[in-house]
C-alpha cells in the first residue's frame, strides 16, 4: 500500500500547493506518524492551503479555527447545552472532533484556550464536564504562526510546543516557483478551487490508519537509533543551549524518520531521514542561552551544529 499511495499523494497536493516540496515532505512524515504539526511564517505563504489540500487528498473531515484573544476553550471543545424538548443536556461538539484540525494563528489565543488542546494531542480525547470523548482516530492538529507579528500575541508554553511533533518554517518562495504562482492568476486559476486543480482524494481515513500501522513496523537499525540518541543527548550538553531536547522529541523523531522512509519508497530509516527532519524536529524545543541569543545564535544552527559534529553511522544498503 505505501508504495503505491504515498507518491500520487504527494503529486495530488503539489497540484495545489507550488515550489513546496520540502515542506510537504515534512507534512507527510509528520502525518503518517500521527505527529502535529505547527507551520510558521509569514501571511500569503500558502500554509492554510497546504494543510487544506492534504486533508483533501487524504480523504479526511477538516475544519479550520480561527484563534482569537476572545476565543474560550468551549469554543474549540465543545460545551453541553440543554435540550428542552429532551429535558437534558446534550454535548454540542466543537471543532475539535474532526480527522484534521487547522489551528490558525494558534498564538493569538490565551494560555487557557490553549490549553484546551493539550489532552486533545497526546491523548486524542476531550473531556468536557468531567466526561471523556474520544476524537477521530486520524485527529491531527496542525497550527499556524506568524513571526513577524507579536502584539496581541500569547506565547505557547514549553509543555505545548513539546507535543508538537514538528515545526516547519514556510518562508518565501524561490522565484521560479513565484513565477508559476502569478501565470497560474494570469490564467484566472483559483488556488482555492482545489476541484479546479484536480485535486481528489487518493485514500481515505480507513487507509491513512493502515498505512500509520505499517509505518510503525518499518525497520530501524540499531545504531542508526543510536544516531539519533546521541544527537538529542548533545542537546542537552551544548553550550549554547539552556534546556535540550525531551525523551519525547526523540520517540516522535524517530516515528518521523519512520513515514520518511516510507515516503522515499523504502522499508528501512537511514541517518539521511534523521538529519532530513532535525530542524523540523528539534530546533522549536530547544531554549538557548541567553549569551547564545546576545550572539545572534538561532536554534536551527545549532542543531546544524550538533549535526555536523555527530559521527554518522554507515548502513548497508542506505547507498
Amino acid at each position: 500500500m505505501l508504495a503505491s499511495v504515498l507518491p500520487p499523494l504527494k503529486q495530488m497536493i503539489e497540484r495545489a500547493v507550488v515550489g513546496r516540496a520540502r515542506e510537504i515532505e515534512a507534512l507527510l512524515a509528520a502525518f503518517f506518524s500521527g505527529g502535529h504539526v505547527i507551520l510558521e511564517g509569514p501571511p500569503g505563504t500558502a500554509k492554510t492551503l497546504l494543510v487544506r489540500s492534504l486533508a483533501v487528498a487524504a480523504g479526511c473531515a477538516f475544519r479550520r479555527i480561527q484563534f482569537t484573544p476572545d476565543l474560550m476553550p468551549a469554543d474549540v471543545t465543545g460545551t453541553n447545552v440543554f435540550d428542552a424538548q429532551r429535558g437534558d443536556f446534550r454535548l454540542v461538539r466543537g471543532p475539535v472532533f474532526t480527522d484534521i484540525v487547522l489551528a490558525d494563528e494558534i498564538n493569538r489565543a490565551p494560555a487557557k484556550t490553549q490549553a484546551a488542546l493539550l489532552e486533545s494531542m497526546e491523548e486524542r480525547q476531550v473531556t468536557v464536564d468531567g466526561v471523556t470523548q474520544p476524537l477521530p482516530e486520524v485527529f491531527t492538529l496542525f497550527a499556524t504562526m506568524n513571526p513577524i507579528e507579536f502584539e496581541g500575541t500569547y506565547p505557547l508554553p514549553e509543555a505545548q510546543l513539546d507535543r508538537f511533533a514538528m515545526k516547519v518554517p514556510v518562508g518565501p518562495l524561490e522565484e521560479g516557483a513565484e513565477r508559476e504562482v502569478i501565470a497560474r492568476y494570469a490564467r484566472g486559476i483559483d488556488p482555492w478551487a482545489l476541484a479546479s486543480r484536480g485535486l481528489s482524494a487518493v485514500m481515505d481515513a480507513r487507509q491513512v490508519l493502515a498505512i500509520r500501522a505499517q509505518v510503525a513496523a518499518i525497520a530501524v537499525e540499531t545504531e542508526v537509533q543510536h544516531y539519533l540518541v546521541g544527537v538529542v543527548r548533545r542537546t542537552r550538553v551544548h553550550p549554547a543551549i539552556a534546556w535540550g531536547a525531551s525523551t519525547r522529541a526523540a520517540v516522535v523523531w524517530l516515528a518521523a524518520a519512520r513515514a520518511r522512509a516510507a515516503c522515499e519508497g523504502r522499508g528501512f530509516v537511514i541517518p539521511d531521514d534523521i538529519k532530513f527532519l532535525a530542524p523540523y524536529v528539534l530546533a522549536h524545543r530547544l531554549v538557548l542561552t541567553p549569551e547564545a541569543q546576545m550572539e545572534g545564535l538561532t536554534a536551527p544552527q545549532v542543531v546544524a551544529q550538533i549535526l555536523d559534529e555527530a559521527a554518522v553511522p554507515r548502513i548497508a544498503g542506505a547507498a
